[in-house]
């Protein structure tokens, strides 16, 4: 139907909004690495506290922050909220996975990439970064699938997930003698999901030969 193509369309918009945000966040942590400026000591600040407390925290305070930090009369979708909440959270984790991916770099690398005349941005993208990345593979796929697991979570600030499904059909007088499929179900597909991000990050280890020297 037309309101359901709206609604995929409205859905996509958002999640293809999402990821330059968590760039953005993780390029501004990223400064974690460079001491001695204001920026790295926000970042290092940011980071400690987001990691100190755990996703459903955050998600509550997204619902309750938003309309006091926002102009009186906008309105956000709880959807958007959710979003820019995970993603908060996300940046956190993944900038501290990166971190540990810089420290694992030989400071060789670093002077042989300054020994051929290459600035701080060409050093980083590359010679370091690419190094860096491979060397943390593991623990971002962990990380996603973690986060993947915890989109049970946002049933508890009002949004519908999967698992919210299954308790509507269990209730629909329909499905009254049926009480463990729905659940089975959800569980399956979490798995499939799980198994998929799990295996993709197996090949690509492979690949690139993470492990190996």
């Amino acid at each position: 139907t037309p309101q359901n193509l709206e609604a995929a369309r409205s859905l996509s918009e958002r999640i293809l909004a999402f990821w330059p945000l968590m760039i953005l966040l993780i390029a501004f942590l990223f400064q974690r690495n460079f001491n001695g400026n204001v920026v790295a000591l926000g970042s290092t600040l940011y980071i400690e506290v987001v990691r100190g407390v755990p996703l459903i925290t955050v998600l509550f305070m997204s619902i309750i922050l938003f309309p006091i930090l926002l102009p009186p009369g906008t309105e956000i979708l709880g959807t958007w909220r959710v979003m820019v909440a995970v993603a908060l959270f996300a940046a956190a984790y993944l900038a501290e996975n990166v971190r540990g991916g810089l420290q694992s770099i030989s400071k060789g690398q670093y002077e042989a990439a300054d020994a051929i005349g290459l600035n701080t941005f060409q050093k980083y993208r590359q010679i370091i970064l690419p190094q860096a990345l491979r060397a943390v593979i593991p623990a971002i796929v962990g990380q996603f699938i973690g986060l993947f697991k915890d989109t049970t979570l946002v049933a508890i600030v009002g949004l519908l997930d999967l698992l919210g499904v299954a308790n509507l059909i269990s209730a629909q007088p329909d499905w009254l003698g049926v009480r463990r499929e729905p659940y089975i179900f959800i569980a399956f597909i979490y798995f499939v999901g799980s198994a998929i991000m799990a295996g993709y990050s197996r090949r690509l280890e492979a690949r690139l030969g993470v492990g190996e020297r």
